[in-house]
């Protein structure tokens, strides 16, 4: 979720100035239920902002990154960031099958008219 923020705020670093607090949060590191949903709250409504302040037009801008220095298009980050979290997000399903917890499809994907959205 953080490199989806730090997309957002790539392609509209003024706009989204306040998105470099984000910076410095700790990340890849463990810690307890309450506060990865204190986390995941905070990515959640500045992806929100982010995207409310995305134009169609943006996707097509190029932003160099550490891998292609000529850049790449702000569509593909997003879609690579959001492959990432997808990635993690299926991975802790089967870990937790395998405890086993009891975990269903609902838990992996976000069903419509679940109530939730």
């Amino acid at each position: 979720m953080a490199g989806i923020c730090a997309v957002l705020y790539a392609a509209h670093p003024d706009t989204l100035a306040h998105f470099g607090e984000l910076r410095t949060l700790p990340v890849n590191f463990a810690c307890g239920p309450d506060e990865a949903r204190e986390r995941i709250g905070s990515y959640r409504t500045h992806i929100e902002e982010g995207f409310a302040a995305l134009r169609d037009g943006d996707l097509s801008g190029k932003l160099p990154t550490v891998f292609v220095a000529d850049g790449e298009t702000v569509l593909t980050l997003l879609l690579g960031n959001l492959e990432h979290l997808i990635n993690h997000k299926h991975q802790l399903f089967v870990y937790l099958k395998m405890l086993p917890v009891n975990v269903g499809t609902a838990d992996l994907y976000r069903l419509r008219g679940d109530g939730k959205d």
